[in-house]
């Protein structure tokens, strides 16, 4: 190998080294780089805490059913929950709710479908209430105030009927479901007011009948771990009463 030969590789050897050199110093700088990017995340993230808001859904309508549950569901699971005495208490309580939410939302349904029909309908009656108001201011009425009030009380319905009206079940249920449903009726009507788009009615009005029928049935399964406590033999030979001991003669302790 000549001198030119030597002296060559020596400055390829030397080109490489510093092709290295800088390739690990451009590496360490990128690392500290992002080193003190995430750090600086981490701080923001500790700083503002956890996210804890949920990602909303595409539709309105199931956003805004979401509001209306946190509101109702808890009124709804305490007054379910109370009823322990039997089944059939709770049976008639949540088929006394879910036909009460039905029978609010059909006329806001129909309401919405109508559009201009049902401004006609309400002129006409208020033409027929007019007529028939005109004809009334006639009539005397020669009762007692006494005999009025009797009369008065006798054709008052009691609400609750009126409120479990092609439902059948316990009474108790029923009332309970009554109490209940006067807490949170206007919150489901209006909720549903607020959306003006078919398919978001829809939703609102099919997820809503779903989650309480889903909500019962998490009721139940969590009352049954409390109503019916589990047992098994062994507890039950530990909590028995000691039997008593068979006759015979008493045993005599030498002193």
């Amino acid at each position: 190998m000549n001198q030119e030969e030597k002296i060559l590789r020596e400055n390829i050897r030397q080109i490489i080294r510093l092709v290295k050199q800088k390739k690990n110093t451009e590496e360490d700088e990128l690392r500290q780089v992002v080193r003190e990017f995430i750090d600086i995340e981490m701080a923001t993230l500790n700083e503002a805490g956890p996210d804890v808001d949920p990602t909303p859904n595409k539709s309105t309508g199931i956003n805004v059913l979401e509001e209306l549950l946190k509101k109702i569901i808890p009124i709804i699971e305490t007054d379910y929950k109370s009823l322990t005495t039997n089944n059939s208490q709770r049976e008639s309580y949540r088929s006394h709710i879910i036909n009460a939410v039905e029978n609010s939302l059909t006329p806001a349904k129909i309401n919405t479908a109508a559009g201009g029909e049902e401004v006609e309908s309400d002129l006409e009656e208020e033409i027929e209430i007019d007529v028939g108001d005109a004809v009334d201011d006639k009539f005397i009425d020669i009762r007692t105030d006494a005999e009025k009030s009797a009369d008065d009380e006798e054709e008052e319905e009691d609400p609750r009927d009126a409120f479990g009206t092609d439902v059948e079940g316990d009474e108790t249920g029923r009332n309970m479901a009554y109490q209940s449903y006067k807490k949170i009726e206007t919150s489901i009507v209006d909720s549903y007011e607020l959306l003006g788009d078919p398919e978001d009615q829809e939703l609102f009005y099919d997820y809503l009948i779903a989650n309480l029928k889903l909500y019962f049935d998490k009721f139940e399964e969590e009352l049954a771990g409390t109503l019916d406590e589990p047992t098994n033999q062994a507890y039950d030979d530990a909590a028995a009463p000691a039997a008593a001991e068979p006759a015979g003669d008493e045993l005599e302790l030498e002193l």
